[in-house]
């Protein structure tokens, strides 16, 4: 495991680049199928990393309670033929166990998806506002201020993920400065 924080590629306003992946529900899925949402969730993700796997329930709660506003979509771009733990079929099972209980969760094959939006850990989440010109990057950051797997949020406001979706709901600007989040390195080929 390589410890890794993100670093910002797409900047405030910039379009959420497109994709058209795989999910675990047996579906392929496009970004357009999150239209009738107010915004977007997107994080990079896996099965096998401690940091990943300490967010999965994070995830599964932001998707309950901002359900019908909130899109939460996991992209999976690990190598699997180097991570087996992070396969196809992983993912199918935790979607089927509900481990993972959120909109849609994704494999990147090719990893070209976690390239354009600049991803390099798990968990690297992007949060989008849904506008006039489609899906525009209003935050990207941690999900919490836990630094460790193993550590909890430091009250309600360390949920500053759920803080910048308030803002997003709320038509304001998110004032929260990037934050970076930490995780294990994405296992590319």
């Amino acid at each position: 495991m390589v410890l890794e924080e993100s670093t910002r590629e797409l900047e405030r306003g910039d379009a959420a680049p497109d994709f058209e992946l795989p999910g675990a529900d047996g579906e392929t899925h496009t970004l357009d199928d999150f239209d009738e949402y107010r915004a977007l969730l997107v994080v990079f993700t896996c099965n096998h990393c401690p940091y990943a796997q300490a967010k999965m329930e994070t995830l599964n709660e932001l998707a309950a309670l901002y359900g019908n506003d909130v899109a939460v979509v996991g992209i999976n771009p690990n190598d699997a033929e180097e991570y087996p733990d992070d396969s196809f079929e992983r993912m199918q099972e935790l979607v089927a166990d509900g481990t993972v209980d959120y909109d849609a969760y994704l494999r990147d094959e090719s990893q070209d998806v976690a390239r354009a939006y600049g991803a390099v850990c798990t968990p690297d989440p992007f949060l989008f506002r849904n506008g006039d010109a489609g899906f525009e990057l209003a935050y990207h950051g941690r999900l919490d201020d836990a630094h460790g797997p193993d550590q909890r949020p430091s009250g309600e406001a360390g949920f500053e993920m759920a803080g910048a979706i308030e803002s997003v709901l709320g038509g304001v600007p998110v004032d929260q400065q990037f934050r970076p989040s930490r995780g294990c390195s994405i296992k590319w080929r």
